[in-house]
């Protein structure tokens, strides 16, 4: 058995959905039946002897990598292997991949390690040689339509155009296909670009009928992404502790959130 794998290919290829099917075949006792609570709990991310690993950030620190290594030294809790599945290996920065670098030249005797990026190259030389390849490729458009007619009960002709939309994106192609609020607005961000041809002497207006809804869609995406990064920054100023000096911690903490929030916040127009 090898134990690092490298799974490669572009957005959409489902690089990371191969790495989590190659798991579930792993840890399941049928080799990846795909019923049992085995595969479930892996396709759920729950499962006791697989870690997820992802980034949180633009990168991957030495001292999460450390930690990661230490916890993957451990032995399985019930099945054959502990399985890590390292999602973005890519965004590790230098002494991350140094210290990856020695967990998979020195591997636990039950340990396997997946891991995925866009390309081979994108990873130090030193990795990608110890590991086995797994290159994944852009799914042509009518395996694509394929698989939304089979899998979700898409209709062939909508199938078919939400795939070609996508280029070969899977996820992408089922947003376009089941989800009509998306389809719609690829149909208006094309219009603008039809009509880009405005005749002579035509001002566009200053904010287009069809912009408004973007706008109310992005302020709800954004405030659905805001209010965690406010309770972690309030859980990092002390909120919820108890101890000496915990209030005025609170207190210093509130401020300074108002703060970055003002200075967030769009100047009114004038």
């Amino acid at each position: 058995m090898t134990h690092a794998w490298l799974f490669t290919g572009p957005p959409g290829s489902g690089r990371s959905v191969a790495a989590r099917a190659f798991a579930a075949a792993l840890l399941c006792p049928d080799q990846g039946c795909g019923h049992c609570a085995s595969c479930r709990q892996v396709r759920a991310g729950t499962h006791a002897d697989l870690m997820l690993v992802r980034p949180d950030g633009l990168s991957y620190g030495v001292k999460q990598t450390r930690n990661l290594v230490l916890r993957a030294a451990g032995t399985p809790s019930g099945g054959r292997w502990q399985v890590v599945l390292f999602e973005d290996a890519d965004r590790a920065t230098e002494q991350a991949a140094n210290a990856l670098l020695k967990a998979i030249e020195e591997p636990a005797p039950r340990t396997v390690w997946l891991l995925c990026a866009p390309s081979a190259e994108e990873l130090v030389t030193t990795i990608r040689s110890r590991c086995r390849l797994i290159v994944l490729r852009t799914p042509p458009s009518a395996a694509v339509a394929e698989l939304l007619v089979s899998r979700d009960g898409v209709a062939p002709e909508r199938a078919l155009a939400a795939a070609r939309a996508a280029q070969g994106h899977i996820g992408r192609a089922r947003r376009l296909a089941t989800d009509a609020e998306a389809a719609q607005r690829r149909e208006d961000v094309l219009t603008v670009a039809v009509a880009g041809h405005r005749p002579r002497g035509r001002r566009w207006p200053r904010r287009p009928p069809w912009s408004r809804p973007q706008s109310g869609r992005a302020a709800a995406v954004t405030e659905e992404l805001d209010e965690p990064e406010r309770q972690a920054m309030r859980q990092a100023f002390g909120e919820g502790s108890t101890g000496k000096g915990v209030a005025k911690a609170v207190r210093g903490g509130a401020g300074a959130l108002k703060d970055l929030e003002d200075r967030r916040s769009p100047a009114p127009p004038g």
